[in-house]
């Protein structure tokens, strides 16, 4: 059964990803049942797969922040900004 969840909490739409980006600017860390407020809003995981995926999130910043993946190199386009 874990494996089932992980698999299904591996895999999120770019729709998810936006309904859960969304719901979490709506539902912020004060809000009670947050994950489950979430949840509905995404409308396809669970409580604990958005919980599970704002935790990845976060790590994901944090190692970002931390400087352990290097600023990327993006090619000029030729405008000056």
């Amino acid at each position: 059964m874990a494996s089932s969840s992980t698999s299904s909490n591996a895999t999120w739409t770019r729709k998810e990803n936006k309904l859960f980006e969304r719901a979490l600017a709506k539902y912020d860390q004060d809000t009670p049942d947050r994950w489950h407020n979430v949840a509905r809003a995404v409308g396809s995981k669970s409580a604990e797969e958005v919980r599970r995926h704002y935790e990845l999130l976060i790590r994901d910043v944090n190692d970002i922040d931390s400087g352990r993946y290097p600023d990327p190199n993006y090619q000029s386009n030729g405008y000056n900004h």
